[in-house]
């Protein structure tokens, strides 16, 4: 997939619902590859739902960010391990997950996230995520993005960090028991750093 904010221009993308990542027929990944692009005074927010692991799924995904220094970029990707409301747990699986945030020609931001084998048991560590079963990444990269650290952790439970990790660069991770936990954390604050209300798929 790929979209581009023109200039001026203020582009939001979602998704009408969670996308689903079932159990792999062979040792191949599924592969999901996403580009964005902003120009000069565009604004786009990256707001997908939940992606659902299944016991058994292998996914490789990446997305790569470009944007002008003028810009302004908001995302999230919001992770669930099995639903925990249906009883089920991601014993094996693989997920290898990429950002990467480049703005006029610096690498602002680049996060990697690799998980194999047996993911319950990764996540049951207190390493790790202390036995949360979602999680969620949220960045907000504008001139003003500090502005809102104060706010934003305020918003978040014990089991999220956030902070300006450089200058015009605010970065969050969450972790939740489950998908409806994670949920009543991000709609929030998301909320805040959108500026106004969010796309009515996001409603709990």
């Amino acid at each position: 997939m790929a979209a581009a904010a023109g200039a001026g221009s203020h582009l939001t993308v979602t998704t009408q619902a969670a996308e689903r990542a079932y159990r792999s027929i062979d040792a191949k990944p599924g592969q999901l590859e996403t580009t964005l692009t902003l120009e000069k005074n565009a604004q786009l927010d990256w707001l997908p739902q939940e992606t659902i692991l299944f016991d058994g799924a292998s996914l490789s995904r990446s997305l790569t960010v470009t944007m002008h220094k003028t810009a302004r970029f908001l995302m999230v990707e919001p992770l669930i391990f099995g639903r925990t409301a249906m009883g089920e747990t991601v014993r094996k699986a693989d997920i290898f997950d990429r950002i990467t945030l480049t703005r006029g020609d610096e690498l602002l931001f680049a996060d990697r996230v690799k998980l194999s084998g047996n993911i319950q048991a990764h996540l049951d560590r207190a390493t790790i995520a202390g036995g949360a079963r979602a999680m969620a990444t949220l960045l907000l990269a504008a001139p003003d993005a500090g502005r809102h650290l104060d706010k934003l952790r305020a918003l978040l439970p014990a089991t999220a960090g956030a902070s300006e990790i450089r200058d015009g660069l605010l970065f969050a991770r969450i972790l939740a028991e489950d998908g409806h936990a994670l949920r009543q954390s991000l709609i929030p604050a998301l909320t805040l750093l959108h500026g106004a209300d969010i796309p009515r798929t996001w409603m709990l």
